[in-house]
C-alpha cells in the first residue's frame, strides 16, 4: 500500500521521488496532518501538508507538470504518459508496483490534472484502484526569499482493506516522505531537460521588451 499511496499523492502526482533510507525533510519546512472522515458512507483519509523551497516559481512549475518524466525519479512507477490535453486538462495514465507487507500488486491508474499555471493543480481520478481520490497543489510565490511555498490537499480511499489508526499512520509516514523528497527535488532547481530553463525564459522576456521598447 505504501508505494501505492506515494504513487497517488502526485497523481500524477502527485508525486514520490527518490529519498535516501531513514532521511527526512526539515521539519521546519514540513507541516503534515492526517486524519480519518466519512463522506458519502465512505471512510476515507484527508490530507493537508505544507512546505517551502527555495526553487522560484516557474522551476517548481515545470517540475511538477512535467508528467511524461515522472517514471524517472518515482520510486515503483513503471510508466507515467499523458493520453491527452485539452486546453488546461490532461488526462494521464500511471502504471505502478505497490507492496503492503509480504504483498506485491500492479497498480493502474487514470486521473485528470487540471492546471491553473503557475498557480494550483487539481487532480482527479477516472479510473484505476482506488475507490476515491482527488487532490489539490496550489504554489504560492514568496517575494521575500524568492522561493515558493508548496500547499498540498487530498482526500483518499483506497479500493482494498486499511485498518483506521493504522491506515492513518502510514498515510502520514508516507506523505511525509513524499513531501520531502519533493521539496529536496524542487530545491535543486533543475527543470526537467525537455523544457528550456527559467533563466532562459527569462533571458527571451527581457531581450523581446528590449526590442519592443526600440
Amino acid at each position: 500500500m505504501r508505494q501505492l499511496l506515494l504513487l497517488l499523492l502526485l497523481g500524477w502526482s502527485a508525486p514520490a521521488l527518490v529519498f535516501a533510507q531513514g532521511q527526512r525533510a526539515d521539519a521546519s519546512k514540513l507541516q503534515v496532518a492526517v486524519k480519518r472522515i466519512t463522506q458519502d458512507a465512505l471512510h476515507m483519509y484527508e490530507i493537508d501538508a505544507s512546505g517551502t523551497v527555495q526553487a522560484p516559481l516557474p522551476v517548481v512549475w515545470r517540475i511538477l507538470t512535467g508528467y511524461d518524466r515522472m517514471e524517472e525519479f518515482v520510486p515503483d512507477l513503471v510508466s507515467c504518459r499523458v493520453l491527452s490535453r485539452n486546453g488546461n486538462e490532461v488526462i494521464i495514465e500511471q502504471f505502478g508496483n505497490a507492496r503492503f507487507l509480504f504483498m506485491s500488486r500492479s497498480i493502474h491508474l487514470i486521473v485528470r490534472a487540471t492546471e491553473q499555471p503557475m498557480s494550483s493543480i487539481d487532480i482527479a481520478l477516472i479510473s484505476g484502484d482506488m475507490k476515491h481520490y482527488e487532490s489539490r497543489w496550489e504554489l504560492v510565490p514568496m517575494p521575500e526569499t524568492g522561493g515558493t511555498k508548496i500547499l498540498y490537499t487530498g482526500r483518499m480511499m483506497p479500493n482494498f482493506y486499511v485498518p483506521g489508526i493504522l491506515g492513518t499512520n502510514i498515510i502520514r509516514g508516507d506523505i511525509e516522505r513524499m513531501m520531502g523528497a519533493v521539496l529536496a527535488r524542487l530545491d535543486k532547481g533543475i527543470a526537467p531537460r525537455s523544457l528550456p530553463s527559467a533563466a532562459t525564459d527569462i533571458a527571451r522576456t527581457g531581450a523581446a521588451a528590449q526590442a519592443a521598447s526600440r
